[in-house]
């Protein structure tokens, strides 16, 4: 279990899901997610979100064992999705007399989603304002569509505490162990990457706060090297590439469009350039969405079909198109018996993306790879090491 603790007065009331399959019924998560909610206990008591409906009752439970027979004085929501709103009425009806913070378009969505009684209830804030709880005070700060329109994030003074709403969040349980910045870069870029403008905005606000730690709604408690999680965050959301080297994604109905794919990853490495491919037809679109976005260069490998490309590949960029896919390199091989025609496809679809090189340099597998083809490969692996 990785450490949960943040401070004596700030509690962790999360809940790790590890049932769910899907997150929101499109992105696998095969080690779960966490719901994570805190509870700051001072002079007077405020929840920092709630969970999914999910993990109602452990959340609930978590929440009690904390309050130690107190009675929350308010609910902070952050953010209204039903990961974290969805058990807002649930606690509402639990503490009549717990007041709902939240900015107007907050509570816009509170009234669209749920059937409980606001009457004499909102504390209403936006940007800059303050909730005194006694030795602590929140400072929110707008966070508008990062990654829905009344997203807020709360900044604690006195122990410099960052509640950041989904930003730097992970997939994954907190019991799971593994690496942050694998799935917190799938679930950034897939979530939240089309929004870079807007994150990019949050993160000058965040510059002027002295931050010690930051807890996210997802994903564990950050208190060490943020400099690090900042940086990547301020890569991903302006679009730069994380990663010097080629992300080789291939789409093969027979297989020889695969081995053409093989043998240009051993050349490509050959000359040093670091390279990590993936079959879109086997992999998950939002882990190869996750790998376009982290290299400078991607090659698409992918065989013609019905007058265009293989679907698989297809749907892979309509996908990197919806998440503004943009200031990269991309080189094409297409494969075809009787009229190879996907690599026109793929050209037309990069064409719509914002500042898409594509290399001169194209190869044709005609339905196999032979001695010429191989030729070719060498010729474009010579291509797009010097892009």
């Amino acid at each position: 279990m990785k450490d949960t603790f943040v401070s004596d007065s700030i509690r962790y009331i999360g809940v790790d899901d590890t049932t769910i399959d899907l997150f929101e019924s499109q992105y696998v998560v095969p080690n779960g997610v966490s719901y994570n909610s805190y509870v700051i206990l001072d002079d007077q008591v405020a929840v920092m979100d709630t969970v999914d409906h999910r993990a109602t009752e452990e959340w609930l439970g978590n929440l009690e064992r904390e309050l130690g027979g107190r009675t929350p004085d308010y609910l902070v929501v952050q953010h209204m999705e039903p990961d974290h709103a969805g058990s807002i009425q649930v606690l509402a009806e639990k503490y009549p007399q717990m007041k709902l913070v939240g900015n107007v378009k907050t509570f816009q969505m509170i009234r669209r989603f749920f059937t409980f009684d606001l009457t004499g209830r909102e504390v209403v804030v936006k940007e800059g304002d303050t909730l005194s709880l006694g030795q602590h005070t929140l400072t929110f700060v707008m966070a508008p569509m990062v990654h829905w329109p009344e997203v807020m994030v709360s900044y604690e003074s006195s122990e410099k505490v960052l509640f950041s709403a989904d930003g730097f969040g992970k997939f994954g349980a907190l019991s799971a162990e593994e690496e942050w910045a694998d799935e917190a870069r799938r679930y950034y870029i897939n979530i939240v990457g089309k929004y870079g403008a807007q994150v990019q905005a949050l993160l000058k606000k965040a510059a002027g706060l002295d931050i010690a730690m930051i807890c996210p709604l997802h994903g564990p408690i950050l208190k060490e090297n943020l400099g690090y999680y900042l940086n990547l965050y301020d890569i991903w959301s302006s679009y730069r590439p994380e990663t010097e080297g080629v992300f080789l994604a291939y789409a093969s109905i027979h297989g020889n469009t695969a081995k053409g794919t093989a043998a240009l990853k051993e050349m490509l490495e050959k000359r040093g350039v670091q390279v990590h491919m993936a079959d879109v037809c086997r992999t998950n679109v939002a882990e190869c969405v996750s790998r376009a976005f982290q290299y400078s260069k991607m090659v698409l490998c992918a065989s013609s079909y019905d007058g265009g490309v293989f679907l698989p590949m297809e749907d892979f960029l309509h996908h990197l198109k919806a998440k503004t896919y943009q200031n990269r390199k991309v080189a094409l091989v297409e494969n075809g018996t009787w009229a190879p025609c996907a690599g026109k496809s793929m050209r037309e679809i990069l064409g719509t993306m914002k500042n898409v090189e594509i290399c001169d340099k194209s190869v044709t597998i005609c339905s196999a790879v032979k001695e010429d083809t191989l030729q070719q490969l060498e010729e474009l692996a010579d291509a797009v090491a010097a892009l």
